[in-house]
């Protein structure tokens, strides 16, 4: 068995990047499966499923306030008791699914949709849980699970400040001592203009937590600029295939792209480091083709220092250029050679 590839509460650790599987699994275990391993390939940090029963999160209504009407969404016309029926990953593959997960070094767990899911999770002993942004203002859940005491990340898709607030203290309040909040744009796909990534640090400070970005926009951007704002935790949509008719794989990365995404994920962490000045260890070794100043012809004792004699050039043998206008009208101590490096010792 491997090791688990991050541990969740060090956000020293460089990004915890979760992959989303949703129904993109098409009601196939097989494939299901087939998506943990590619997951792993990627170097993701952990997996994630959504656990619900359609019955628990809506009403079997043809009433109009039951079906999507929104002409530009990917669901339009269908009832939401039907789309939640279509991408509800069984509650009898849980277990399957995150001994595989395990078996291969990633931490799987999932976003319960009511507390009966929640117990049922409990159960399974899941290492942390995830609030998605539709259930963020269901404080009943919230408390539910922070009262577990794991880890709980909560999207923030939709929810002004105040509501925000409100959830951080139903969390606190409940027992959650390990509390992430992701920045979120619940639109799919969303716009990337809409992402607003300068909030991160500005939730970090308002709420003191960890802050991370759920992305439902296409490729790679805005998760790259959430890590160089700060973001810990990245969550992406995973599929197979972008042609699959699974629920959500219209806006999913595929297995390339989400290795992609980790990995320039983990070199913008990287690149962060600390407040620097001064050359690195690394640059040390190119100081010395900076410019200095060289003699670049043959020159005689007591001969004026001009522009026609010296010039600022590469290598950093010579003075430096910031004592070129210094220099000219002085003269030389002795004959010179052209092409020397010019310092102190050559000059009256």
């Amino acid at each position: 068995m491997k090791v688990l590839k991050k541990d969740f509460i060090n956000n020293n650790s460089g990004p915890f990047i979760i992959a989303e599987v949703s129904g993109n699994h098409s009601g196939s275990l097989k494939k299901m499966l087939k998506i943990v391993e590619e997951v792993a390939k990627t170097g993701a940090s952990a997996i994630k499923l959504q656990t619900l029963k359609p019955e628990n999160i809506t009403l079997d209504s043809n009433s109009k306030e039951f079906i999507i009407t929104d002409k530009k969404s990917k669901w339009h016309n269908l009832k939401l008791y039907d789309l939640y029926k279509k991408s509800q990953t069984p509650w009898e593959w849980h277990k399957i699914i995150f001994e595989k997960a395990k078996k291969l070094g990633l931490y799987a767990f999932s976003t319960p949709f009511d507390l009966t899911a929640v117990d049922f999770l409990e159960q399974l002993k899941v290492p942390m849980y995830k609030i998605a942004s539709f259930e963020n203002n269901h404080l009943p859940l919230i408390s539910h699970v922070a009262q577990t005491k794991k880890p709980l990340i909560i999207s923030t898709g939709m929810a002004s400040i105040q509501e925000i607030s409100e959830m951080v203290k139903c969390a606190r309040n409940n027992g959650c001592k390990n509390l992430t909040l992701l920045k979120c744009t619940s639109s799919y796909p969303a716009q990337i203009e809409e992402s607003n990534i300068l909030t991160i640090p500005d939730m970090k400070k308002k709420f003191s937590c960890n802050i991370g970005l759920s992305d439902h926009t296409p490729g790679v951007g805005a998760a790259i600029a959430a890590v160089a704002n700060g973001a810990t935790v990245i969550e992406k949509h995973f599929t197979l295939s972008k042609k699959d008719k699974a629920v959500d794989s219209f806006f999913s990365l595929e297995p390339q792209e989400f290795k992609l995404l980790v990995t320039e994920c983990e070199r913008a962490f990287r690149s962060l480091g600390k407040i620097f000045y001064g050359p690195t260890a690394n640059e040390k070794r190119s100081i010395i083709f900076r410019r200095s100043i060289y003699i670049t012809k043959n020159v005689k004792k007591n001969e004026s220092i001009t522009d026609q004699n010296i010039k600022i050039v590469r290598p950093a043998k010579g003075l430096e250029p910031k004592y070129y206008y210094k220099l000219i009208s002085k003269k030389f101590k002795k004959d010179i050679k052209k092409n020397t490096a010019l310092n102190w010792n050559h000059v009256k």
